[in-house]
């Protein structure tokens, strides 16, 4: 009956996020309605102690990422710099290899910290226009930039800004740029499995005769061809992001030490900091912030056109992300309190003996129910992540092995139908499910193979 309670809750959250439902207001209907069923008089202590007690913490840790990254992500479309970006990538590749140009600027973008949201709506138009030229099936479009900017620059290369590859770092003491070389190896297994994918459902396309196609709905109009800024100008605060984020990611510990103390500056009754636990968060901050710099810097008479509007949509954006996501924590740790969920993990357990295999499942199966990679992570990890840490450390697993299986896990299953990015990128491209799901399913296939294979190469050969 406990398993029957959190699986009504659980299908009930996704119901309603499937149906457009805000989660911010759901998520704790949701986590109540399990407890309520469970034992009524808890109602209330639940929702005080533990989903607005998780909730506020998730707030605390990350809310500051989510909002310079929607700025970062703003003023990097608004400066024009991403059109150039995209511009320049594609005119190097050339509409023969229409589908590696996307996917490549996609992944340049989203690893050089701009949201995914934004990267969908930048590379779109020209996503378009170049899968026209190429006579290229519109409806293969969605998967081919989930490819670029959903998987491996999100969770697996090495010091990715992206906020799934940041959460780890705050429960295993680690960085942005943890088990590089597992990170580097599963981000390519990702990447030419994609890429061998794609091109042979263009290659069936083109024998079968099917061309870009009609009718089709959101079609760009013809402004792609306006004066851009120059690449190198639009590169740099990719760069800057990219390289003061491993360079903070060093100077922080050494500036700071183990523990900041607020008492040796003569404030008092404040608590200590624990700066393993905040070095990558305030790395990508810090690089974010200059990032942002550099642009109003080199765009200053672009960005000024409309600069409070676009500001203020990119805020209300991050304030909606924060808030989901963070509701959707709280809606974790209320069911991971239950004790369905003690029977729900004693199974996964008894199921996979290995520890990365466990902590890989039991991600990857709250990401796909949540319907977001941050949102399953952070449930799995605030209930699970102490276990994982003390068997991680009877077989002399690093702590880095553990992030970077972690990050690469949220990353599978979270695009099913009823992924926010997901309904976004369709809405953006003007395509429905029907039409292009299917494609985006096998991305979804493929990078959660992705995480097992790193498990396999750690497992064989040790690499980390």
């Amino acid at each position: 009956m406990d398993i029957l309670i959190i699986l009504f809750s659980l299908s009930f959250l996704i119901f309603v996020a499937y149906k457009g439902y805000s989660v911010i207001l759901f998520a704790p209907i949701a986590a109540l309605m399990a407890v309520f069923l469970t034992s009524p008089s808890l109602v209330m202590p639940f929702f005080s102690g533990v989903f607005m007690e998780r909730m506020v913490d998730f707030i605390k840790l990350y809310f500051a990422v989510f909002l310079l990254g929607a700025i970062f992500g703003k003023v990097i479309a608004i400066s024009g710099f991403a059109k150039s970006i995209t511009a320049f990538t594609i005119k190097i590749f050339g509409k023969r290899n229409a589908i590696l140009a996307i996917v490549v600027v996609c992944a340049v973008l989203t690893y050089g910290g701009v949201s995914l949201f934004v990267v969908a709506f930048a590379v779109y138009p020209f996503g378009a226009e170049l899968f026209r030229a190429a006579d290229i099936p519109k409806r293969m479009l969605p998967a081919t930039i989930a490819l670029g900017a959903f998987t491996f620059t999100m969770d697996a290369f090495p010091g990715s800004p992206q906020i799934q590859n940041i959460i780890p770092t705050s429960f295993f003491q680690t960085d942005s740029w943890a088990a590089p070389w597992l990170g580097l190896f599963g981000g390519l297994f990702i990447f030419l499995a994609g890429i061998i994918y794609l091109h042979w459902r263009k290659r069936k396309a083109i024998e079968n005769g099917e061309g870009y196609g009609n009718d089709h709905i959101n079609e760009p109009v013809d402004e792609i061809h306006e004066t851009l800024p120059k690449p190198i100008i639009a590169f740099l605060p990719l760069i800057i992001v990219g390289v003061l984020n491993k360079a903070l990611t060093d100077l922080i510990p050494k500036y700071y030490g183990e523990q900041f103390e607020f008492s040796l500056f003569g404030f008092n009754g404040i608590d200590n900091l624990e700066i393993s636990k905040l070095t990558a968060i305030w790395a990508v901050q810090i690089s974010l912030v200059l990032g942002i710099l550099s642009v109003v810097i080199f765009a200053f008479s672009q960005i000024r056109r409309n600069f409070i509007a676009e500001i203020n949509t990119a805020i209300n954006g991050a304030l909606l992300a924060t808030l989901n996501t963070a509701s959707e924590y709280g809606f974790g740790a209320v069911i991971a309190a239950l004790p369905g969920f003690q029977s729900v993990s004693e199974l996964i357990s008894k199921t996979f003996n290995n520890v990365l295999v466990n902590e890989a499942v039991t991600i990857t199966i709250l990401s796909g129910i949540t319907g977001s990679a941050s949102g399953g992570m952070s449930i799995a990890l605030a209930t699970m992540h102490e276990t994982y840490l003390s068997e991680a450390l009877k077989f002399g697993i690093p702590n880095e092995v553990l992030h970077r299986v972690a990050s690469m896990a949220s990353g599978g299953m979270d695009t099913l139908p009823h992924n926010g990015a997901i309904i976004t990128l369709l809405v953006v491209t003007g395509l429905t499910h029907k039409q292009s799901y299917g494609d985006i399913f096998v991305m979804t296939g493929i990078k959660t193979a992705g995480v097992f294979f790193i498990i396999l190469l750690y497992t064989v050969f040790g690499i980390v």
